[in-house]
């Protein structure tokens, strides 16, 4: 069986390793296509292509953008994107700069509960990465206030915890919009963390539709059979590609692997025909 990941991060974000650390070790796993899906940048994409070149891994040009729907973070794949694309910078350095303002308001946060972060610490361990959640994350880690990641987000940093910050986000028309603007394939990323929405999830699916998001991904990490098998109807049901991911970030997300996710991933490669049609064709265009 040929094995895909369309759904992968680097040190360009969130990851913990560098793009070509991610496409060796897609390789080792016997990934043949892997797309680079870092959050609200494109910086790991060329590293990441250049080494897929030497592996013989096909590198899809990727990007995830966070976005709100009422007051639900929804996170949108991009596909088959043109990173260099004019409209595609602004809208990043917008997206950029909300994360670094809110940023040091957690650490702030995370102060006045009785954690002894700094901002400078966590922006020199993140290095040239964006930083995010996760890397403040870490920081609580080493710091010895948390055991792992997860505990992390559990008792600080989730959407619904003490340390949280909002930031202002796109709307899904937006973040859909400028992906295929810039040539790519719209896909909603990992549904089963948006099930605290109080409106069906198929009427959510049918106004980001109208939106003009093109797939969602049925096959992740965190998914059950049961919601595979969900998702996959309702993708027949309304028109939607089909996608998977293992949504891989290497330390912040032990356990979980490039390629199989937790051990129980197969992505099917007949996935991608449907979208290289789409991307070739030039229909991604909004």
């Amino acid at each position: 069986m040929i094995r895909i990941d369309l759904h992968a991060h680097t040190t360009a974000s969130d990851g913990s390793l560098a793009p070509e650390e991610l496409v060796r070790l897609a390789k080792q796993q016997g990934v043949a296509t892997l797309a680079v899906t870092d959050h609200d940048t494109v910086a790991g994409l060329p590293r990441a292509i250049a080494e897929g070149a030497q592996a013989g891994v096909e590198i899809i040009p990727g990007i995830e953008i966070s976005c709100l729907y009422g007051k639900t973070e929804l996170h949108i794949l991009g596909y088959f994107i043109n990173p260099d694309d004019p409209h595609l910078a602004p809208a990043l350095t917008t997206y950029q700069a909300s994360r670094e303002e809110r940023n040091p308001r957690i650490v702030q946060r995370l102060q006045e509960l009785g954690c002894a972060l700094t901002y400078a610490e966590i922006k020199a361990a993140a290095g040239t990465a964006i930083v995010g959640r996760p890397h403040i994350a870490q920081a609580l880690v080493r710091r010895g206030y948390v055991t792992s990641i997860s505990e992390a987000f559990d008792r600080y940093l989730a959407d619904d915890a003490p340390a949280y910050i909002p930031r202002p986000l796109p709307s899904p028309a937006e973040a859909i919009g400028l992906i295929r603007q810039i040539g790519g394939i719209p896909v909603l990323a990992h549904p089963v963390y948006i099930s605290r929405l109080k409106e069906p999830f198929e009427q959510v699916c049918a106004t980001l539709k109208g939106f003009g998001l093109l797939g969602l991904e049925a096959l992740y990490s965190s998914h059950s059979r049961q919601q595979i098998d969900r998702y996959r109807s309702i993708s027949r049901n309304q028109g939607f590609l089909v996608t998977g991911g293992s949504d891989f970030h290497g330390e912040t997300k032990p356990n979980l692997l490039v390629g199989t996710g937790y051990g129980n991933l197969a992505i099917p490669a007949d996935l991608l025909e449907p979208m290289r049609a789409l991307a070739t064709g030039g229909r991604c265009a909004g």
